[in-house]
């Protein structure tokens, strides 16, 4: 390659890159023109590519360094984003939230289905192995279910304390679900142990014909947070999604 030629013939390029950046300023692309803003996106590709080509040769390593400080300030330009405002936190629950969840819905339903086959499972476990009741719950909670008393009666007197310690223990849930996304199965996991869970509670008290009681108490509150942990949970898979299948992307692009 002939380097002054070569240097020759790129030079405007970066110099008309490196205007566009001074003239965006502080406040970003928003003082760019379209034309402008297309005219930068280009010219962002073709510096990179020239970037390559320089490094290529240790000698243009001055050259290189010029290039690389040209490219990440063309990127922070690019990448920087819409600036926020306090408006737009209404707006993500107005609007980005009920996109988001549409757009993920498959994945949702993924860890609904994966709840509700453990459900099953513990449901058909109970009814055919009454032991397997009493190994999962543990002796205190069977008994309590054999004598047909709730174990939620002591709630009721402290229905402050309970409110708060079960909507922790329900967002404890919601948040390892979806973290438990990075070890790929932990998610899987989660789903189906806390279905496996509901299942033998669920058959355990219709056993002990407890169903009434049973169900009038999760309700009020299941009907808000089971959903949120399916939606957690559908998070968690589309995190094991980018470790598995991140496609053309690195695994790190893919999660993110």
């Amino acid at each position: 390659m002939n380097t002054s030629l070569w240097l020759k013939k790129r030079k405007p390029y970066w110099d008309r890159l490196e205007e566009l950046i001074r003239q965006s300023g502080r406040t970003g692309l928003s003082k760019l023109t379209a034309r402008e803003l297309r005219e930068t996106g280009l010219l962002y590709r073709q510096v990179a590519a020239d970037l390559a080509t320089v490094r290529e040769d240790p000698r243009n390593q001055r050259m290189a360094e010029y290039l690389n400080r040209l490219l990440g300030a063309a990127h922070n330009l690019i990448y920087l984003g819409r600036r926020t405002s306090p408006s737009g936190i209404l707006d993500f629950y107005r609007r980005g939230f009920p996109r988001i969840f549409r757009e993920t819905m498959s994945y949702t339903m993924a860890a609904f289905v994966l709840f509700l086959l453990g459900a099953l499972a513990g449901m058909l476990a109970t009814l055919a192995d009454p032991a397997f009741t009493r190994y999962l719950l543990g002796h205190q909670m069977t008994d309590t279910i054999a004598r047909r008393q709730m174990w939620t009666h002591s709630i009721v007197g402290i229905q402050p304390l309970a409110s708060s310690s079960i909507m922790t223990n329900n967002i404890t849930v919601s948040l390892s679900a979806f973290a438990a996304g990075f070890t790929v199965l932990g998610t899987v996991y989660m789903m189906v142990f806390n279905g496996l869970m509901i299942g033998v509670i669920g058959a355990a008290c219709w056993q002990a014909s407890m169903s009434v009681d049973l169900w009038s108490f999760v309700a009020p509150h299941g009907a808000l947070e089971l959903p949120a942990i399916f939606v957690a949970g559908g998070g968690g898979l589309l995190i094991a999604r980018g470790l598995l299948f991140p496609g053309l992307l690195s695994r790190r692009e893919a999660i993110q």
